[in-house]
């Protein structure tokens, strides 16, 4: 982390899991363990738990976001929510192209860039996923890769949107696997990420760039990834739907 630079921001995803009670119950629980935190502290909920989310959370510096987005501001899109309706139920980020959305539900880089487009336009802040399956990171390509879809992603984002967004480099092969990128290739990674940021706006505006690790970072590897000075966060997936881990990570990241 450079917090010099840009701010550490640990946010939790907590995928298809809690309903609206259990929401409340376990950001009850973590309230008072993440106070003290000198990051930002963001947990992406469900969408039927967005607004108990909101409300649990008021008064605390625990901000909510959402785990998915429609690219049209309405219309015939069967079970999908636009920017608009999450920032009118409290939303103030919102993850885009997680690998999950990517793997199992037909999203690309195309869908991905104008998902973003529609999140910033609407005020909300996203945290933009990449990163290569384990048979591209065998080929020797997770550094081409990564930059084309960080590039791709950022397509029409203008320099004060950019402000914004948070890229999360997350390994398909480390995600849910309990497998962990070394500390040494989350840095690596993150470093072409910004790289290819820098390409696209110049170093002062990649320098101040969050860019996250997510592959199962937990508590007891969080501190080790978070010392790098490329790696300015986690995107935690298991971890977060326990209070004291995630608490644990965010202590990590407040150092």
């Amino acid at each position: 982390m450079n917090k010099a630079l840009r701010p550490a921001v640990i946010a939790g995803n907590w995928k298809m899991n809690k309903t609206p009670s259990e929401t409340v119950a376990l950001i009850n629980e973590m309230k008072p363990l993440v106070a003290d935190a000198t990051c930002d502290v963001v947990l992406c909920v469900p969408f039927v738990d967005l607004a108990p989310a909101v409300q649990a959370a008021a008064g605390s510096n625990i901000k909510i976001g959402a785990q998915n987005v429609h690219f049209e501001k309405s219309g015939a899109f069967t079970g999908e929510i636009s920017a608009d309706m999450l920032k009118e139920v409290g939303a103030e980020y919102v993850i885009i192209g997680h690998s999950e959305r990517r793997t199992y539900f037909g999203e690309t880089d195309v869908t991905v860039n104008k998902r973003t487009l529609a999140a910033l336009n609407a005020g909300l802040k996203v945290i933009v996923c990449v990163g290569e399956y384990l048979e591209q990171r065998e080929q020797g390509i997770t550094r081409e890769l990564v930059s084309m879809q960080t590039k791709i992603a950022l397509g029409g984002v203008t320099p004060e949107q950019l402000k914004q967004v948070i890229i999360a480099y997350e390994p398909v092969w480390a995600i849910g696997t309990g497998k962990t990128a070394t500390a040494q290739q989350a840095n690596e990674v993150n470093a072409a990420i910004r790289g290819a940021v820098a390409e696209l706006y110049g170093q002062a505006a990649a320098d101040g760039l969050t860019i996250q690790y997510g592959g199962s970072m937990n508590a007891g590897n969080a501190e080790e990834l978070l010392a790098q000075p490329d790696v300015d966060g986690g995107l935690i997936g298991g971890a977060s739907l326990k209070a004291k881990d995630f608490s644990i990570i965010v202590q990590a990241a407040s150092k």
